[in-house]
């Protein structure tokens, strides 16, 4: 992924107003992130835990999606979990139940679309190696990663898809 500035990932946001998008919380050392290594930036809200962030290269520019974690979810703390996207296997509460609201008046009508992701949003690290699930060296996958990476973003632009579905 490039490197993207904080007023286009503010403009990014599909499924937000731009007044909710200008008050959210843009991850600290945006220059600093590890980009090459990124197919998409992800992050949590450190003063509101419930709420995510996912900005993704979409066509010619990038779509950014508002996520919040749905109330009342029970996690087990006991049992293997496994990302929605990049098929990376947590024990426990590694991976959560992100609910985006559909863009457009789908979403105005309060829709959503859910998929299961890496909790910390760090899908594309676990990919490549550069972060690990707790769970690694007992399963690990034998598809190359030029495989993974795809597939990671076949996933991703499939959930984003649902997002965007009926957003005219």
């Amino acid at each position: 992924m490039d490197p993207v500035g904080e007023k286009a990932i503010r403009a990014s946001f599909v499924n937000c107003s731009k007044g909710e998008a200008s008050r959210i919380n843009l991850p600290v050392g945006l220059a600093q992130l590890p980009w090459g290594d990124l197919d998409f930036l992800g992050w949590r809200d450190p003063g509101a835990p419930d709420r995510s962030y996912l900005v993704a290269p979409r066509g010619d520019g990038i779509i950014g999606v508002t996520l919040r974690v749905p109330q009342g979810v029970r996690r087990s703390f006991t049992k293997t979990t496994v990302c929605s996207v990049c098929v990376t296997g947590h024990p426990g509460s590694g991976v959560s139940l992100l609910a985006a609201r559909r863009a457009g008046p789908l979403g105005r009508q309060g829709n959503t679309v859910g998929t299961y992701l890496c909790a910390d949003l760090a899908c594309s690290l676990y990919v490549r190696g550069r972060k690990r699930s707790q769970l690694a060296g007992r399963h690990e996958e034998t598809l190359p990663l030029e495989e993974r990476i795809a597939r990671t973003v076949r996933n991703l632009d499939a959930f984003l898809d649902k997002v965007l579905e009926g957003g005219e």
